[in-house]
């Protein structure tokens, strides 16, 4: 027992250094000038462009990676086929690489000394340092979110149902939104969340992609690197309480998701430990 309770007084030490601390800390020193002067940093110009951009990116990613995992899973939990294990390794390479490297990759391609960037600047296309640059890195970064959580998914479920309704006679379109598509609506569900998170939240690859040009490029992580720089510290600490409420926001909708299906995800993770 006293072990036991040893264990929890460190995890919650841990968690309250770590995580609450910090929390208390963004909110305090954003809110240090009063509610007002919090509100008037949110709704500069530049900081709102800022929020534009962070979400026109996420609602072109998100969509991106969701259509993907919906079809990864698919293939892969329902099909087998030459190359199928390294279509698997390669969902996983965005956790491998890091994210300041991905971005310089993007811009070894597509950059104007890069490999495609004469082509590119011959047809007056900019990729680097524009949206189109900002919004591929992040698809990049957030790639494996959704397909790592339907495809397992996809894989425990099987494929009984679905042979089932061949012999019945249903046809492609019918099997996948009738039968295999609503087993894996959680998966999707929480894939959508975490990929939406880290969108919103990414640093290190759209800051090589974008220029950092505030006002212009900066997306709401970069918009507090750049307030900060100008010791504009209570508004940078006022953009950072928005992106913690977003994460604060993905973590209670989570929690929602996963009580509501709790059967079903109870019912899955017995199949992956028998």
């Amino acid at each position: 027992m006293a072990v036991k309770n040893i264990l929890i007084a460190v995890a919650l030490a841990f968690m309250t250094l770590f995580l609450v601390l910090p929390l208390i800390i963004v909110f305090s020193e954003a809110l240090s000038a009063g509610i007002g002067t919090y509100f008037n940093a949110l709704i500069d110009p530049n900081v709102a462009d800022a929020i534009y951009l962070t979400l026109v990116i996420a609602a072109v990613a998100v969509p991106a990676n969701l259509i993907f995992g919906i079809m990864a899973s698919w293939c892969i939990a329902k099909f087998d086929f030459v190359g199928r294990n390294v279509l698997i390794t390669l969902i996983d390479l965005p956790f491998s690489i890091s994210p300041v490297i991905a971005g310089l990759l993007e811009v070894l391609l597509f950059g104007l000394n890069g490999l495609f960037g004469g082509w590119l600047s011959d047809h007056n296309i900019q990729i680097i340092f524009a949206l189109p640059g900002m919004i591929l890195a992040t698809t990049f970064v957030t790639f494996p979110f959704v397909a790592r959580e339907v495809i397992p998914l996809a894989q425990e479920q099987g494929n009984d149902e679905e042979e089932a309704a061949v012999t019945l006679g249903a046809g492609g379109l019918q099997i996948f939104f009738r039968i295999s598509l609503p087993k894996l609506r959680w998966g999707l569900f929480y894939g959508v969340l975490l990929c939406n998170a880290r969108a919103m939240g990414e640093f290190g690859a759209v800051s090589v992609v974008s220029g950092k040009i505030f006002g212009q490029t900066d997306t709401l992580s970069l918009a507090v690197e750049s307030l900060y720089e100008s010791y504009e510290i209570q508004a940078a600490f006022a953009v950072a309480s928005l992106l913690a409420l977003l994460a604060l926001l993905t973590l209670v909708l989570k929690a929602a998701l996963e009580w509501r299906h709790r059967d079903e995800i109870h019912a899955v993770r017995r199949k992956r430990s028998t």
